[in-house]
């Protein structure tokens, strides 16, 4: 993804057939640039030829054109994306300025049908806007993640916590062996001075006592290797027992698992995209429902009969006749319907107008059900992942198992076959040795014997000495990778803490960038008898599917004082068009600002602001100017008059 900073030059866009727009070239410095005109001069077009550019699929594609194209040139770079008529909608290709626009559209292009600048007005969830660019399940993974790995960190520590006691006790070991060679070694010298000196009394020929030395050697060294032999059988027994008991645990922690495979639960995913795509339609039709039910009662409320030339299609599809037969009842005052200009009774549109939130209510009551029933679907998608996962990894482990116990009894059943030989060759050397023996040479073949023996157990102690020494130093090893596994683990600490509150900061911080710059914005705007916007973040008890849980919501607040300076709280619906603008706007320009857009896209886009009045606007453009490097703004000129003659101005697109 590109990124915006220290922007400094001028943008250049090429633009043909998107919106009204035949063809154009529009030349965008940095700073605020006003697009001036009357209605139907194709400001908003270029916004969203601008929004194009830089990736979003927010834009139209002019009516009697097939193709339609923009070009971006900033930075030494050059971003185009061509958009193509694919039946009834419009397939967009090419290289945008943002990889990936979705957090740019809610928070950065704020034309009027602007999620989070509708948001207010609309009653949507607040919190859930500001969180929506948060992948919450990919944070969750990370969290789990480093869970595992400090969980193993301190099983490991654990572990060289454990062996280190056995230092102590490792160490007496290893002197009472050393000690025991010691002695050892000392009775095998006097041993074989006893044999020097019985050699010398023993009159026996020089051949007879070599090869007599020479099989007391041999006998030796097979009973080493017989011994050693036991050992390594001894171990294998012991290997092979651990194995088939691992194998056991994980046989019966599968036989605890679903046999499923994700194969058979594809019908999860099924559900959950036909559960999406409900979702994404009773988003619409409450959005849409809402829009009509605030026309209405804005023109109930400031007796504006004009006649409209069009009405949403929502309500169109809501109702079976004409929006006049909608507006039907009992009344005493009689009015001009503004959807068709036949006279009607205004309890009449009042009742109709009732009758359409109770079924925006309904819709939403149902959208919550759908949303639950989704969020079901997700956890039993996820668990039955982690199940399929966990199957897969225990059957990985027993084939590993399966095929070491194969490579275990294999070399096993060598060992006793090299046990039985070395056996067999012990016996044979034994009776060549009595073979060898005679009545004067009884005794020093007896104190070579003693002799052998005593080398036999030397090697022996030897060999349990190398053992435990290596012991020792592979706990040493481990007692000095001990401090290192300990940073680590502060590591994995802090960046847990840092993902455990990542969400909670994300929350916090975008209710102080709303409160503090709504703050300022009425300050500098000064609406009459309006003190204080602000937010509130509160904790709730909701149900999602069967459970309870406490989930945190926005609480809007809006605090005015009467003529006698007492305060009071009103609500949303009681604000005027223009503060409910105005809210909206510093909302979208928080989650601006929490999400760092202005590091990464560097225009901001505004339009349909007619509800405030031109003084204010001004106010407006020039504190929204300080967070981003192209401010552009669509204006009327009679509004665009009170801004500053130094604003760049384009009066021709």
């Amino acid at each position: 993804m590109a990124t915006s900073e220290s922007v400094s030059e001028t943008a250049e866009f090429e633009v043909e057939n998107i919106g009204g727009i035949d063809s154009t070239q529009v030349s965008i410095p940095p700073g605020v640039t006003v697009l001036t005109g009357k209605n139907a001069t194709n400001r908003t077009s270029f916004l969203q030829s601008i929004m194009a550019a830089m990736g979003s699929n927010q834009a139209t594609l002019k009516g009697d054109a097939e193709e339609g194209r923009v070009q971006l040139d900033l930075q030494s770079e050059t971003y185009e994306r061509t958009l193509t008529r694919a039946g009834d909608s419009v397939a967009f290709d090419g290289k945008g300025y943002l990889d990936d626009p979705e957090v740019a559209d809610l928070f950065a292009f704020l034309l009027e049908t602007n999620e989070a600048r509708q948001s207010v007005a609309r009653g949507d969830d607040l919190r859930e806007i500001i969180m929506r660019p948060v992948d919450i399940e990919d944070i969750k993974n990370r969290i789990r993640e480093l869970e595992e790995q400090k969980d193993n960190i301190n099983d490991e520590l654990a572990t060289i916590e454990d062996r280190k006691t056995d230092i102590p006790e490792l160490e007496q070991r290893r002197q009472q062996i050393k000690d025991q060679i010691q002695d050892k070694e000392d009775e095998l010298e006097a041993k074989e001075a006893e044999i020097d000196e019985s050699n010398q009394d023993v009159e026996s020929s020089r051949e007879e006592q070599e090869e007599l030395e020479a099989k007391l050697d041999e006998l030796r060294s097979t009973r080493s290797e017989l011994e050693s032999t036991r050992r390594q059988i001894e171990a294998q027994n012991e290997s092979i027992s651990s194995l088939k008991q691992e194998r056991s645990d994980l046989e019966d922690e599968l036989e605890d698992l679903p046999e499923t495979l994700m194969g058979d639960h594809q019908h999860l995913e099924t559900e959950i995209e036909q559960l999406r795509e409900k979702r994404q339609t009773l988003n619409s039709q409450i959005s849409d429902l809402q829009s009509l039910i605030q026309y209405n009662e804005e023109r109930l409320e400031d007796e504006d009969y004009e006649v409209l030339e069009t009405l949403d299609d929502t309500d169109q599809s809501e109702s079976n006749g004409s929006p006049t037969d909608e507006l039907l009842g009992n009344g005493d005052e009689s009015v001009t319907c503004w959807t068709c200009g036949s006279t009607v009774e205004r309890d009449q549109i009042e009742d109709t107008v009732e009758r359409l939130q109770e079924r925006r209510q309904d819709l939403v009551q149902e959208l919550n059900d759908v949303k639950s029933d989704l969020e079901d679907l997700k956890s039993t998608q996820r668990e039955a992942k982690q199940q399929q996962t966990q199957r897969e990894q225990i059957e990985r482990k027993l084939a590993d198992i399966d095929d070491e116990l194969e490579s275990r009894e294999t070399q096993l059943d060598s060992l006793k076959s090299q046990r039985e030989e070395l056996t067999d060759d012990v016996e044979s050397l034994e009776s060549d040795v009595d073979d060898l023996e005679s009545d004067d040479f009884e005794e020093v073949l007896s104190l070579h014997k003693e002799a052998n023996q005593l080398e036999f157990e030397i090697d022996s102690l030897e060999s349990d000495l190398e053992d435990v020494s290596e012991e020792i130093e592979d706990i040493e090893d481990m007692l000095d990778r001990a401090d290192n596994l300990r940073d680590e683990r502060d590591e994995l600490l802090e960046q847990l803490t840092d993902e455990r509150t990542k969400i909670d900061q994300i929350e916090a911080d975008a209710v102080e960038e709303f409160n503090e710059h709504m703050d300022a914005m009425l300050e500098i705007l000064d609406y009459e008898n309006l003190d204080r916007i602000w937010i509130e973040r509160v904790e709730q008890t909701v149900r999602e599917g069967r459970q309870k849980v406490d989930k945190t919501v926005f609480d809007l607040h809006i605090v005015r004082t009467t003529e006698n300076g007492a305060a009071y709280e009103d609500t949303v619906e009681h604000l005027s068009e223009s503060e409910r603008e105005v809210t909206g706007l510093i909302f979208a320009l928080a989650g601006y600002l929490v999400h760092d857009l202005y590091e990464t896209v560097p225009f901001m886009l505004l339009d349909s602001l007619e509800a405030i009045d031109s003084n204010r606007i001004a106010q407006l453009v020039e504190y929204f100017e300080d967070y981003a490097e192209y401010l552009v703004v669509a204006l009327l000129p009679e509004d665009a008059q009170a801004l500053d003659d130094s604003v760049n101005r384009v009066t021709a697109i």
